[in-house]
């Protein structure tokens, strides 16, 4: 473990005893390829995946807020409760604790701008679309890619 994965393990036992009031008790570490979820729960070994860009380019408490949705998760389904995002005791949970429901967008991510030939309808996307294989969805017109850009959200 390098002492940043040190570090990350000491904030997210400590944000379980803050928060959660329970011992967090396996293992954590930064995952690379993840681009635009803050992190991943691990039902299988109990372990968590933190994205390191969030680490890096949010506030704590924007982190600590995206450790507490991972948290969450942990926790109920340790107790044997609904831990997935549909669930009612997820939902119940994380508004209690205050965690984020979705991820932050980077600011340095990267957006692919659709345009809808018909109707003019603007699509957003970060992955690039097969244009013959999608359509519009208001008027079913066909789409193109309008510009390549990066944009601060």
């Amino acid at each position: 473990m390098t002492s940043k994965d040190d570090q990350l393990l000491a904030f997210v036992k400590w944000v379980s005893e803050t928060d959660f009031g329970q011992p967090f008790e396996h293992e954590v570490r930064f995952n690379g390829r993840l681009r635009s979820t803050g992190g991943r729960f691990f039902p299988k070994d109990l372990h968590l995946d933190f994205n390191e860009k969030m680490y890096d380019q949010f506030s704590e408490d924007v982190f600590r807020q995206i450790v507490q949705h991972e948290l969450v998760h942990y926790h109920l389904y340790r107790a044997g409760r609904g831990y997935k995002h549909a669930d009612s005791d997820f939902k119940n949970l994380l508004a209690q604790v205050g965690g984020l429901r979705f991820a932050p967008t980077l600011p340095d991510s990267q957006h692919l701008t659709y345009v809808c030939q018909t109707c003019g309808q603007i699509y957003l996307r970060r992955r690039k679309l097969a244009v013959d294989n999608y359509r519009c969805g208001n008027c079913h017109g066909k789409l193109a890619l309008e510009r390549n850009h990066c944009e601060k959200i």
